[in-house]
């Protein structure tokens, strides 16, 4: 039986930080404020494109794999967040990293993104597809946020990982998957004002309108990665008590702490890196494995639970059993430039581009539809 194990792994975050009193002299907010009903204290702004981003933890993925991009078959680019519709992003960190051999997919399922990527990659691989893949969850939120609206503006960051997956005779890997939508609820998370919908109608470049219903998205989300996980753990047999460590999506301090304490699994076994990063949307989960294996809280045979939840309304949870290697196999030395800027002055940038009157109103009500 062929399985999919992950080889490889590398994060690249942006190293311009936005804290919560940087947000509190443009919003009427406070560290206090954010902090009790989100769990963050900081998030990062990228001074980079989506796309450098990816370029870079790719590369630093492969490096770690000892896989050289010629030989790279396929690259999934999980994200909300592209530089152009077409050509698509994937084909642009190919041609980064000089992957001539590889196929080229945008996946997007918002949050999800990276978890979706990483089940459908896995089934490629464990069906005789392709014998390996690059999967990168990526999102540079920060250039389509509505910096006028506190309730969105305060939650989420930039940030990129992505992993290798390759061909192996040993059990690793995704050995579970659980993936769903709660559709009925798609437009309690929305944002209005990108897409062909909004396209001719007079709305200026990155002005948007956020659709966010907290509770709701609280509920539903506690709700969907609860159950899902438990669906995932019965399929292979498991239950909390086997799980060694949770890595999962990074939205909200309260909504992780839901789903542990629904999976009967103490916080000590769960990753967080919301505090420092906030809501990285598809990035949370691939930057939250990273920085586990750094720190060393994955060990050859780990068994990894990662829940996740997205605007749709996605939800998965996916179930990992980790191979033998924790250690890079070689080190990727590309970095990003420094940025010239702090992150609050990008962030004044981003607001001053935008439209001052609030954007079109009417324009941002409804998107076209024939």
């Amino acid at each position: 039986m062929t399985w999919a194990a992950i080889t490889g792994w590398g994060a690249c975050m942006p190293p311009a930080v936005l804290t919560n009193a940087d947000l509190s002299t443009i919003l009427d907010t406070s560290d206090e404020w954010i902090t009790t009903r989100t769990g963050m204290k900081e998030r990062r702004v990228s001074h980079v494109s989506a796309m450098q981003l990816s370029t870079v933890a790719t590369r630093r993925a492969l490096a770690c794999a000892g896989l050289d991009a010629g030989d790279v078959e396929m690259i999934i680019y999980g994200s909300c967040s592209y530089e152009e519709q077409v050509p698509n992003a994937a084909s642009g960190v190919q041609a980064a990293i000089g992957a001539n051999r590889a196929a080229a997919m945008d996946l997007n399922t918002a949050c999800t993104s990276f978890l979706y990527g990483l089940s459908t990659a896995t089934a490629m691989i464990r069906t005789g597809v392709i014998k390996n893949a690059v999967v990168i969850g990526v999102e540079l939120i920060s250039r389509y946020m509505d910096w006028s609206n506190r309730n969105v503006a305060v939650l989420f960051g930039d940030g990129a990982a992505a992993v290798v997956l390759q061909a192996s005779d040993t059990e690793s890997g995704v050995i579970g998957s659980v993936l769903g939508c709660d559709a009925e609820a798609r437009e309690v998370l929305r944002v209005r004002g990108i897409g062909c919908g909004y396209a001719g109608r007079g709305i200026m470049l990155g002005d948007t309108a956020w659709d966010f219903d907290g509770p709701a998205i609280f509920k539903r989300a506690v709700k969907a990665m609860s159950e899902a996980s438990g669906r995932v753990l019965e399929g292979a047999g498991k239950t909390g008590a086997d799980v060694d460590l949770v890595v999962p999506h990074q939205a909200n301090l309260r909504i992780i702490e839901g789903v542990a304490k629904y999976a009967g699994i103490p916080m000590e076994k769960v990753m967080l890196t919301v505090e420092r990063y906030g809501n990285m949307s598809a990035a949370t989960v691939p930057v939250a494995l990273v920085e586990a294996l750094e720190a060393g809280r994955v060990k050859p045979g780990s068994l990894l639970l990662m829940p996740g939840f997205g605007g749709g309304l996605t939800w998965a949870s996916l179930l990992v059993k980790w191979g033998e290697r924790v250690t890079p196999t070689g080190v990727s030395d590309v970095a990003l430039p420094a940025p010239t800027k702090t992150a609050l002055e990008m962030v004044h940038e981003i607001r001053a581009s935008q439209d001052p009157h609030g954007r079109s109103a009417a324009a941002l009500a409804t998107p076209f539809v024939a």
